[in-house]
């Protein structure tokens, strides 16, 4: 297992709310060598394709070809989760040595368990929001058995929240909101005082 890190954010939210741009944008600001971003679709990802005989790289896109087989994909790895609910998680995890980590695509409540369980109060949820109106300028289309099943839909409710982030395409408020979660992230760096 990878060293400890100072603070992880298990982003969660719905598609096209902008998950990953919210964390490429605090890597960003953070460094490469202090925040990494982890995405528990990763090696999911990667060992559907390896099974299935797919391109892993075209997976890992937001292509036509990733949506093709998302719904089998989301079935397998449903599958692989219930034998082993910390079979993503513990990968994803493995050879991280940044203090900070984002894992943007937190989708289930048995991944926050997981990381909670593990790391304890290192662990904050943060949601990323956008109306329907502003995924859909992002091309996002309601799809049965994809938006309605736990993949997205897992942590509508019975988790509180540590933050909140509306990602509705005003720069303005995402740049504020960003700034107060940056805020909290630079005082979990700072070494403690001495006693």
């Amino acid at each position: 297992m990878a060293p400890f890190p100072r603070l992880i954010l298990l982003f969660s939210g719905k598609r096209k709310s902008g998950k990953d741009f919210v964390a490429e944008e605090l890597q960003s600001r953070l460094g490469p060598d202090v925040c990494t971003i982890l995405r528990l679709s990763g090696p999911l990802k990667e060992q559907y394709a390896r099974e299935h005989g797919l391109d892993f790289e075209r997976l890992l896109d937001a292509s036509h070809y990733k949506e093709t087989y998302r719904e089998d994909m989301i079935r397998w790895g449903e599958e692989k989760r219930r034998t082993d609910p910390g079979f993503f998680c513990r990968i994803v995890v493995e050879s991280v040595v940044q203090p900070i980590w984002v894992v943007s695509d937190t989708r289930r409540l048995s991944d926050v368990e997981w990381f909670r369980d593990v790391y304890g109060d290192l662990v904050k949820v943060v949601r990323i929001i956008a109306m329907e109106e502003t995924r859909r300028r992002r091309d996002w289309v309601f799809v049965t058995g994809i938006d309605d099943a736990e993949s997205e839909c897992g942590l509508d409710q019975g988790v509180a929240f540590d933050w909140v982030i509306t990602n509705d395409g005003d720069q303005l408020s995402l740049e504020a909101q960003l700034e107060k979660l940056l805020q909290f992230i630079q005082g979990t760096l700072q070494p403690p005082p001495n006693i």
